[in-house]
């Protein structure tokens, strides 16, 4: 065959598939080769500049540090002769020493890519060694323009390299000083300008999480010493919140194990599960890598770290991992922890819901007392709240407002709607006691009557606690506002009489304890003429509490079940579907299905303008209420 047809270019065959020229026998032994570098220093330039974070470099130097055995590591950031510079001191083994007993620098300047380190990894000797691409020194072209490194030879003179950024050279020389310390020290000087505002807190922050499990494993000593603000931080590694989650299924594959820590916590951005290898960080967020970016990584119910000593990392930058069949058999073995995880997540969200079905129900239920107090009884004292109020006898009511009332702390008046009485014989506790005066409400703080008729009006004041307060106190009532007269004006319990011509009439009650003084306002609407209302539905079995039905192929929002006095929400509703992007909306939607259920089960027989009105009325007392909560 000819050189002709040997050079001759693919060709494509009818059916479209590409067939290649057989090599002949005779062919040269140029055709084949191995790849070389056409430009060393090229290379090198290219190496040192392919790491982007200042910070990633720092670290490279303190797991050098580790990887020397050294039990205590400084970094000291300050400025001398008006240059910021930044130092890593170590008491480790130093750099290893040549024949003559000195430091090898040279062997370190002119092995790069050459690292002692994988040599000894494949030997079996190198193990907690973490560095195998021998370009971390180079790092320090994105810290500042020249690095000193000194170490001590087996003669206890002390010896030192220099290398500058952008320059192919190095120089060795012996370093003059008294005493020769043991470890190795690298120095920076003059830093980038760029990153001279790089404080000492920013530093120790990222060692601790970068280097967590390598400074836990290594038992190391890390200080930074910030001489620029006068400040000295310790390296402690980053301890993680939430709930250790313990018996995790196991993640094995052909290459190796990987170890799972990882804890349960609040969904917050924060929560982050990161990568790591070998104890050092490679990926800050597991849900950033491909394949990975989704729940439960993404959940931001977790964080922890997993560690994975088997996976190959990108050599410039050792932040990247790349995805090779190792990678592969990683995904393929985290499936089985991937589901145990989404299970405890769903757990602990189902619990959330539980928890948020309880406070809004509070809350609730809370903002319907303090509005049914300040609504007149005749019409709205469904749940003899105000017979309460004023601490009437008979029965206190079970079921579900006995559980709202006691309430997580036990005070009943927290509730705002009853005020506890205690009985002679019984010991009071220290928290039932009321504080000083703090508040004062009027009931019914809304009401209406027709002219000439008398309406009772009550002050309740209470603490901060919202407990009734009953020593050391006077009242002064007034109309401020409209006609009427009073029966008096200095008991907590008054008589309004209605003036002669309907109106709109302002009461004020004044509430002093000591130097402490309250106010509260009344509006009554004197009407000459007033509709029946219906005697009010006393339910024994107090406020009734809401579940959910999810029909969302339906259009009703709620009804009331009275046999179990619960208010069923339709949670398939797109109404309640758009409520929950916001848990206030959420909570005001409750509020008004309340409403709508409540007018509707006691104004029953009332023309639809009435309910309305009703409607109207009660919700913008218990919104009012529920916002003041």
């Amino acid at each position: 065959m000819s050189s002709d047809e040997t050079s001759r270019p693919a060709a494509a065959d009818p059916a479209g598939a590409v067939t290649r020229p057989r090599r002949s026998r005779g062919a040269k032994a140029a055709d084949r080769g191995r790849l070389k570098i056409g430009d060393d220093w090229n290379a090198i330039r290219i190496i040192a500049l392919s790491q982007s974070n200042p910070l990633k470099a720092i670290a490279e130097f303190v797991e050098n540090s580790i990887d020397a055995h050294a039990k205590t590591i400084t970094i000291t950031r300050g400025r001398e002769h008006g240059e910021h510079y930044l130092s890593v001191q170590d008491d480790g083994d130093g750099v290893p020493r040549d024949e003559d007993g000195k430091p090898n620098f040279k062997y370190v300047a002119t092995h790069i890519c050459d690292s002692i380190k994988r040599r000894l990894k494949s030997e079996g000797a190198g193990a907690g060694l973490q560095g195998e691409f021998g370009i971390g020194l180079l790092s320090f072209w994105t810290v500042g323009e020249e690095l000193t490194m000194i170490s001590t030879g087996a003669d206890q003179r002390s010896y030192q390299m220099t290398l500058s950024k952008g320059h192919s050279g190095y120089t060795v020389s012996t370093r003059r000083v008294l005493f020769a310390e043991r470890g190795t020290e690298l120095r920076i000087r003059p830093l980038l300008e760029g990153i001279r505002s790089l404080s000492g807190e920013k530093i120790q922050w990222y060692l601790a999480s970068e280097l967590r499990d390598r400074i836990r494993h290594a038992s190391v000593r890390v200080t930074v010493i910030d001489k620029l603000a006068r400040k000295q931080y310790e390296v402690e590694p980053r301890a993680y919140e939430g709930r250790l989650l313990h018996q995790l299924p196991a993640v094995r594959t052909p290459y190796g194990d990987a170890y799972a820590e990882l804890y349960l916590a609040e969904p917050d951005d924060s929560c982050r599960v990161a990568l790591t290898r070998s104890g050092t960080r490679v990926i800050e967020d597991l849900a950033t890598l491909p394949g990975l970016e989704h729940a439960p990584w993404s959940s931001r119910y977790l964080e922890g770290l997993l560690d994975v000593p088997f996976l190959n990392l990108t050599p410039g930058t050792r932040s990247g991992v790349i995805h090779d069949e190792r990678y592969a058999a990683l995904r393929d073995a985290l499936r089985p922890l991937e589901a145990h995880l989404t299970g405890l997540i769903e757990a602990q969200q189902r619990a959330e819901e539980e928890q948020a079905t309880q406070q809004s129900l509070r809350a609730i239920q809370r903002a319907f007392r303090e509005a049914l107090l300040a609504l007149p009884p005749e019409e709205y004292d469904w749940f003899d709240i105000h017979a309460r109020a004023r601490g009437e006898g008979g029965p206190r009511p079970s079921g579900t407002e006995d559980t709202e009332v006691a309430g997580a702390d036990g005070e009943a008046a927290e509730l705002g709607a009853t005020e506890p009485s205690f009985s002679p014989g019984t010991q009071r506790q220290f928290f039932e006691y009321a504080g000083p005066l703090f508040s004062v409400v009027i009931s019914p703080a809304s009401s209406t009557a027709p002219v000439n008729e008398r309406r009772r009006f009550r002050a309740l004041p209470r603490d901060r606690s919202r407990r009734r307060v009953e020593e050391d106190l006077q009242f002064s009532w007034e109309i401020v506002e409209g006609g009427g007269a009073l029966a008096s004006t200095a008991d907590q319990e008054v008589e309004f009489l209605a003036p002669a011509t309907p109106g709109l009439s302002r009461l004020r009650v004044t509430v002093a304890q000591r130097e402490i003084t309250c106010a509260a306002e009344a509006l009554v609407t004197v009407t000459d003429s007033l509709e029946p209302v219906a005697s009010a539905i006393v339910n024994a079995r107090g406020l009734p509490g809401y579940t959910f039905e999810r029909a969302a192929g339906e259009l009703w929002r709620s009804r009331y079940d009275t046999e179990r006095n619960i208010i069923v929400v339709n949670n398939g509703h797109r109404d309640f579907v758009f409520a929950t992007a916001n848990r206030a909306l959420q909570l005001r939607y409750l509020v008004r299905l309340y409403v709508k259920e409540l007018v509707l089960r006691n104004f029953a027989g009332v023309s639809p303008e009435q309910l309305l009105e009703r409607m109207i009325e009660l919700s913008l007392y218990a919104e009012e209420k529920l916002k003041t909560r």
